[in-house]
């Protein structure tokens, strides 16, 4: 069968009640498209009647592909999934819970004609309660800062992008939240644009308050990963010098006193620059292992490629 041109990845877990609904809205906002289409659902362990469903909608419609994961492995895992088996030349991500809007998609796409490799959508008028609004408003803020790519609305669901990013990208954890930031490190290019948010109809929403705690951390693991996996060194061995050279700093002052005949064995700043020398020799030893893993591993890295004009190549794949 030839590739579609576009496939719908939605995720669910427990969504039994918005299924029906969101099959209908979205059938009837491809087929204004007039492009070839599938829907993969990728259900993460529901246990709600989900599936059943799906299997029913699937008889009556051979777009549909179902995926069903035996437990709940999280939203990123989902998505992992849905991208190594999506097969379209463009790739539209989305939740199962009717807060995202079928009829965006054509929005989505035109932006992407414009040259862009992801483009996201912006929940610039929210449905949800303050107590969720405020706190992603402050992560997107500082999201956009640390990572230096200037979106405002990084987590939403609702995402556009060409097939050649989704097949790039490695996701695990919780890092679905930073899809834009791990593909502008990349060298792709991404924006957004505003999309309707609508409010829940059914259920409740499947992230707690730690999801900001988590957000946190892997907003470091992501700038770390994105800036210094190629060169573990560079981060571990700066920490290391900086903080051996203020421990050395700090004792050879003390030495000075010393020899001055001023007594310093039970001075505490004896002891923290012997603690900072010690921990920049650890670190910089960290650095070190770093880049003998790295090493091992750069032969087998692989690295997304826009243009190659050789005989018989895919040409222009970016």
């Amino acid at each position: 069968m030839n590739s579609p041109h576009l496939s719908v990845v939605i995720t669910l877990l427990d969504e039994v009640e918005s299924l029906r609904e969101l099959h209908r809205q979205l059938t009837e906002s491809l087929g204004v498209l007039g492009k070839t289409y599938e829907l993969l659902f990728i259900d993460d362990g529901s246990r709600d009647g989900s599936l059943e469903l799906l299997k029913e909608l699937a008889a009556a419609d051979l777009t549909i592909r179902i995926i069903s994961l035996r437990r709940n492995h999280g939203k990123s895992a989902a998505l992992a999934v849905g991208f190594q088996q999506a097969t379209g030349e463009f790739v539209i991500t989305m939740d199962a819970d009717l807060q995202d809007n079928p009829a965006e998609i054509e929005a989505l796409l035109k932006k992407l004609d414009e040259g862009y490799d992801l483009v996201s959508g912006w929940k610039k008028i929210r449905h949800d309660p303050l107590e969720k609004t405020l706190p992603s408003k402050f992560f997107n803020m500082v999201t956009s800062k640390v990572s230096g790519i200037k979106l405002h609305d990084f987590n939403c669901g609702l995402k556009a992008y060409r097939r050649n990013v989704v097949k790039d990208l490695f996701v695990y954890g919780e890092l679905h939240r930073f899809l834009p930031v791990l593909a502008h490190k990349m060298g792709y290019r991404c924006t957004e644009i505003p999309v309707v948010h609508r409010a829940r109809q059914f259920g409740h929403s499947k992230f707690g308050m730690r999801r900001y705690l988590n957000g946190f951390l892997d907003l470091m693991t992501v700038v770390f990963l994105s800036g210094f996996n190629r060169a573990p060194l560079h981060f571990f061995g700066t920490m290391g010098l900086l903080s051996g050279f203020t421990g050395f700093c700090i004792n050879l002052y003390l030495s000075v006193l010393w020899i001055m005949g001023h007594p310093i064995g039970n001075r505490p700043l004896l002891f923290l620059g012997i603690l900072l020398m010690v921990i920049g020799v650890q670190f910089f030893s960290f650095g070190l292992i770093g880049e003998m893993l790295t090493h091992a591993n750069e032969r087998q890295r692989t690295y997304p490629i826009k243009y190659d004009n050789r005989p018989n190549s895919a040409g222009d794949i970016g």
